[in-house]
């Protein structure tokens, strides 16, 4: 059976945002979804013309229609209007057994205020602590939080600052800001989302998609970090399409998002027919040892991942790795989603770059840096450096630079690769091997650097 999605939030006439957005991400990525409207709005890619916030009870009326009747898995909050419709709703969802995902909508991306200041509040003390997770953008994180954000440094305070207010998780976006975007998840590790910014205005509806991507995820019994994963590399599917629409900022591209997951499953059935099933089982076998006896201080901010890349493959979409990477967590070293071929980007064209030169190497992963461990291990290994300040503005892609500055004058890979890191870019140690049991391997000695206390 297809989960069950529920949206609660305005009507958007122009069909970028609100409700309409939100139904169909759902669809998009595979979730049934369900609605309580919470206002209806008269709007285009323009502006906001016209909005009627609904009566509490009929909105609460709609949720009680779908809940009584529908499996829900998850739900996802947008426009509410005012503290009434946030108050009633906030009830509601406090009795749900379900996970919810709070996008705290306070302006259009017209600039049209969509809640009021009571409204702001009761979202603050009433909707934020019923949130599994909480997805505010800039200006809506000042608001609730009382902050300031300038910089990657202040996200990273500010969405610690949302955190306090209640959710268990947040997801602060910083599209606002300048330079290419980066989104901060504090929930229980702490991670960023770096990407390029596609040259565009059209993005009408992105923060709408987002939070929809993330509940249909989590509706499909995704863990939370796999799910916020997967709804920002949606949303940036979403706005990458060449999509145009209206006069104003265009709505992202929903069908983007539906078009990459097939592509995506294509690729999986068509590689394990291809024999891909030996390369699956070895990158579960590093997985299951790493969950079993890793130490979490080796995973780095972004997660581990582990890949390897069958013989003769030459794509990304080919090597096989960890869906949602592995991450610290409570428990230990847990994997956020499954194994398959495709899903993991940088890691993947990095392991293709250095197979370009030395035919050998099959496997690769990364390592959390610190001074100390780089240290311990270039005296025990052979280990190249890369210098991510002196990478090329126009440089084809990170991974593939990379790549090709550690073998540069090298016939065979060296052990690892120490990148220090840049300006928003988190340092890192990338492990090479000529297969998987060589990675799992390299990956036990340095674990075991962990016992000297100064390799932290």
């Amino acid at each position: 059976m297809r989960p069950v999605a529920l949206t609660v939030a305005g009507s958007d006439s122009g069909g970028g945002a609100g409700a309409q957005a939100d139904l169909k991400t759902f669809e998009a990525c595979g979730a049934f979804g369900t609605s309580a409207l919470t206002a209806a709005t008269a709007q285009n890619t323009t502006g906001v013309t016209h909005s009627t916030v609904l009566d509490p009870a009929a909105v609460r009326a709609q949720y009680d229609a779908v809940v009584s009747d529908f499996e829900v898995a998850a739900a996802k909050t947008g426009m509410l209007g005012n503290a009434d419709v946030v108050a009633d709703v906030a009830d509601a969802l406090g009795e749900a057994d379900f996970p919810v995902v709070v996008d705290p909508v306070v302006v259009a991306q017209s600039g049209d205020r969509l809640l009021t200041e009571r409204g702001v509040d009761a979202v603050r003390e009433r909707l934020l602590p019923e949130a599994t997770v909480a997805t505010p953008n800039v200006p809506e994180a000042e608001l609730l939080a009382d902050v300031t954000i300038e910089d990657e440094a202040d996200l990273r305070e500010a969405a610690d600052a949302v955190r306090d207010l209640g959710p268990n998780a947040v997801l602060l976006t910083g599209g606002h800001l300048d330079g290419d975007p980066v989104d901060v998840y504090a929930g229980e590790t702490t991670r960023a989302f770096s990407r390029e910014r596609v040259d565009t205005e059209d993005t009408h509806g992105s923060g709408c998609t987002l939070s929809a991507a993330i509940a249909a995820h989590l509706a499909s019994g995704d863990a939370l970090e796999a799910a916020v994963e997967r709804g920002v590399d949606a949303t940036a599917r979403a706005i990458a399409s060449d999509l145009s629409l209206g006069s104003g900022a265009g709505p992202v591209d929903h069908a983007a998002i539906a078009d990459g997951r097939r592509a995506v499953a294509d690729g999986a059935r068509a590689m394990v027919s291809d024999g891909t099933t030996d390369a699956i089982d070895a990158v579960r076998d590093v997985v299951a040892a790493l969950e079993r006896e890793w130490p979490p201080e080796l995973v780095p901010e972004v997660g581990t991942n582990v890949a390897v890349a069958p013989a003769d493959v030459t794509s990304p979409e080919d090597v096989v790795a960890v869906d949602g990477r592995l991450h610290a967590t409570s428990r230990g070293v847990r994997a956020a989603g499954g194994v398959a071929p495709g899903a993991s980007s940088h890691i993947a064209r990095f392991l293709l770059g250095v197979r370009e030169h030395d035919a050998r190497i099959s496997a690769a992963g990364n390592v959390r840096w610190s001074r100390a461990r780089e240290s311990a291990l270039r005296e025990r290994w052979d280990v190249e450096l890369t210098d991510r300040t002196e990478e090329p503005a126009d440089a084809d892609g990170t991974m593939d630079w990379a790549a090709r500055e550690a073998m540069a004058d090298r016939v065979r890979a060296p052990d690892a690769v120490v990148d220090r890191g840049a300006i928003g870019k988190e340092a890192m140690i990338r492990v090479i091997a000529e297969d998987a049991d060589a990675l799992l391997e390299k990956f036990s000695e340095v674990a075991s650097l962990e016992r000297d206390a100064d390799v932290v």
